[in-house]
């Protein structure tokens, strides 16, 4: 057996250890709606409805394949209720295939551009940092040379939480001391990334509540001070979410995606909650990729979220 397939088994296993409780979660709720049922009927379908509600996939998503399983009721003459988890992992599969991000294979940048800058945004609470310590690890095993810059600059702790992180990964770290300017931290970082020919330059940003408008424009403000050193940066604002939230990571997207110009996703701690159904919410709603998501603590834990795995996953 060569590496590759040794490494696709072992990530395999960790997001179907990761899924553990949605699964468990999800089919016990299954289960009781098909009790004493032979075929999907309006009740089935009613009920089915809220649990994938239940489940944290999203009303807009809910409807969507609900809508489809109804088509699929009428037009077979029998459709059983023991074919209902084949026909659910059929729609949510063709669902999620006919959004518009394409899955990634592997942990990569673009090769059009030295350095490529991610700036990484969330509220506190959501694995940020350890997402940012994760992501590194993943990226410098993949032979990139990658910078930190920790312009979380508002909590003492945020700036040694990354430097454990970098020390951890081995990466060099770029920080001033608390209450900087964050966007003089972005410059610094930016700056020392392009003397030594870095690859990659993440961004760590302060945890922010996504109703608080002044701290949302500060996002602007750093992002406008990158400029100056790298024109076109940040190339990816990627937002984390914690899935264990549920509908609150979708309401979350939401306000970050109407306040910055988020074109990449994270979700974080699907291993410790029954509501990873939000990840086909989230993948569905909104015109932009789930990158990565974390499905354990340890450092190899951050996974490049592949769609087509992860309904398998889930259905296995």
């Amino acid at each position: 057996m060569g590496f590759f397939s040794f490494f696709s088994k072992e990530k395999k296993e960790k997001l179907d250890k990761g899924l553990e409780k949605t699964k468990e979660s999800v089919f016990s709720k299954l289960a009781r709606v098909i009790v004493g049922k032979s075929k999907v009927d309006a009740d089935v379908l009613d009920n089915l409805e809220e649990v994938l509600i239940g489940s944290d996939v999203g009303v807009v998503t809910t409807l969507k394949i609900i809508d489809r399983i109804e088509k699929r009721v009428a037009n077979d003459k029998f459709l059983g209720t023991s074919e209902l988890n084949s026909v659910l992992r059929e729609e949510i599969s063709e669902l999620l295939a006919q959004s518009n991000t394409e899955n990634l294979e592997e942990f990569t940048v673009p090769a059009s551009h030295k350095p490529h800058v991610i700036m990484v945004v969330g509220v506190n609470g959501v694995g940020k940092t350890t997402t940012i310590g994760k992501l590194a690890y993943q990226l410098k095993k993949k032979g990139f040379k990658v910078v930190l810059g920790a312009a979380d600059t508002f909590r003492a702790a945020a700036i040694e939480q990354l430097e454990i992180w970098a020390q951890r990964v081995d990466v060099p770290i770029v920080k001033q001391k608390m209450g900087s300017d964050p966007a003089s931290v972005a410059f610094d970082t930016l700056q020392s990334a392009t003397s030594q020919g870095a690859d990659v330059v993440i961004i760590d940003t302060a945890g922010r509540l996504h109703n608080k408008v002044n701290l949302m424009n500060e996002l602007s403000k750093v992002r406008k001070v990158m400029q100056k050193v790298v024109p076109d940066a940040p190339h990816e604002v990627l937002l984390v979410l914690d899935a264990s939230t549920g509908q609150n990571a979708i309401e979350q997207a939401k306000q970050f995606t109407l306040a910055t110009e988020v074109n990449a996703l994270a979700l974080t701690k699907l291993d410790g909650t029954a509501k990873g159904g939000v990840a086909i919410g989230v993948s569905d709603q909104f015109n932009i990729p789930v990158k990565y998501i974390g499905v354990g603590e340890g450092i190899e834990d951050l996974q490049v979220f592949n769609k087509i795995e992860f309904v398998d996953s889930l259905f296995n």
